[in-house]
């Protein structure tokens, strides 16, 4: 899609957020839409930034560590700074998602084993 700028109503649809979504990354500082008076103007650079921003929540990432990472980008254009701490940050992240898998199949597994006792023991009965 070619964005030019979209209100806060358009980029609350485009992206399927609340507009209080919007108003709480800009406080952050996540975002930072033009101003026209009380109305938030967002273009293009605020569309890629929301979308690495909702990427970033979805695999696991704080909020502060999407903002440092976004920051990057202001301080390195090039953005050799910002994919070397993207790539670092994406390894401790699959770390931990990975140990959040085992935990979770061992959980899976224990309550599996414990509904099927029950079963076996109801059906004894």
């Amino acid at each position: 899609m070619s964005v030019t700028k979209m209100d806060l109503k358009e980029m609350c649809a485009y992206f399927d957020v609340t507009p209080r979504t919007l108003r709480h990354y800009e406080y952050i500082e996540l975002l930072m839409p033009e101003r026209d008076g009380r109305k938030r103007l967002y273009g293009p650079r605020e569309v890629a930034r929301m979308t690495l921003i909702l990427r970033g929540r979805r695999f696991g990432f704080s909020l502060e560590e999407i903002r440092q990472w976004l920051e990057l980008y202001d301080q390195d254009p090039e953005g050799q700074l910002q994919r070397a701490t993207w790539l670092d940050m994406a390894d401790k992240q699959l770390a931990e998602l990975d140990n959040r898998r085992r935990e979770l199949e061992e959980v899976i597994a224990e309550l599996r084993e414990l509904r099927d006792q029950t079963a076996r023991q109801d059906d004894a009965l």
